[in-house]
């Protein structure tokens, strides 16, 4: 995909993926609530989230990862790196993985300027620099907007700006499809049913995915069984077959929402 297009509306699969950065995340010390976030409302609006990545705050690994990803996928979302101190290099490295210019963003000054009035600082402007072109992207938490440029969305790492962040570009995210999914609970182990998975996966391969999960509960095994398809006609004839299968082999079968 190109810089700067975004994908047309249609029967095709819309692609994102998800770039977090930022050491805490990596050290343990920061709890990422924002893969899940982002991962429900991509497929609540028929967009595919196909990647997911968690990078330090190193100016050559983002720039790797937002060049490797911007060119694979439709939408390429970061999170984290745009705050006002010194390790907030989000917005240098996307605009030196896309060859545009660091500037300061006037719209983006002028918003920061009347939030912060005189307390205004040089460590407040940081955040509002992007390449050069960027599109901002509202901030109605606390001022300091994200940014766009091309098919890469700039976003805050906190996940209540965050997500007040996605929820003002939401709209004008273009989808696919959207992404259905059905889910049986058997009472068997994945070795057991691998067979009737496979098979079934074979069968409907080019419509439904199908992922196996296993689970201890109240002293018992078994196994949660999750078909994604696009296609709720499909979707449910792969889920009756599942489900004849897994009921052959002798396990008790329950469907679950």
């Amino acid at each position: 995909m190109s810089d700067t297009t975004v994908p047309e509306s249609g029967s095709r699969v819309v692609t994102a993926a998800l770039l977090l950065i930022g050491n805490e995340i990596l050290s343990g010390r920061t709890r990422d609530a924002n893969l899940t976030y982002i991962a429900t409302r991509c497929t609540e609006l028929g967009i595919r989230l196909v990647e997911a990545r968690v990078v330090a705050d190193s100016e050559a690994a983002v720039v790797e990862a937002v060049n490797s990803l911007r060119a694979r996928v439709d939408y390429l979302f970061t999170t984290g790196g745009i705050g006002p101190t010194h390790d907030d290099i989000t917005a240098d490295c996307v605009a030196k993985a896309v060859g545009r210019p660091l500037i300061e963003h006037p719209e983006a000054r002028a918003l920061l300027e009347a939030h912060y009035g005189d307390q205004i600082n040089p460590a407040r402007l940081r955040m509002a620099r992007t390449p050069e072109g960027a599109e901002l992207i509202e901030n109605p938490v606390s001022t300091a907007p994200g940014f766009r440029t091309g098919n890469v969305y700039v976003l805050a790492g906190i996940p209540k700006i965050m997500q007040a962040m996605f929820e003002s570009l939401a709209p004008d995210l273009v989808g696919g499809a959207p992404l259905l999914s059905r889910a049986l609970e058997v009472d068997l182990p994945e070795s057991v049913i691998a067979g009737v998975l496979t098979e079934a996966q074979a069968a409907f391969a080019d419509a439904v995915d199908i992922g196996s999960y296993p689970f201890a509960r109240g002293g018992g095994f078994g196994v949660s069984v999750v078909l994604r398809g696009t296609d709720g006609e499909t979707l449910a004839r792969s889920l009756a077959t599942v489900a004849a299968g897994l009921r052959d082999l002798g396990g008790t079968v329950e469907e679950r929402t």
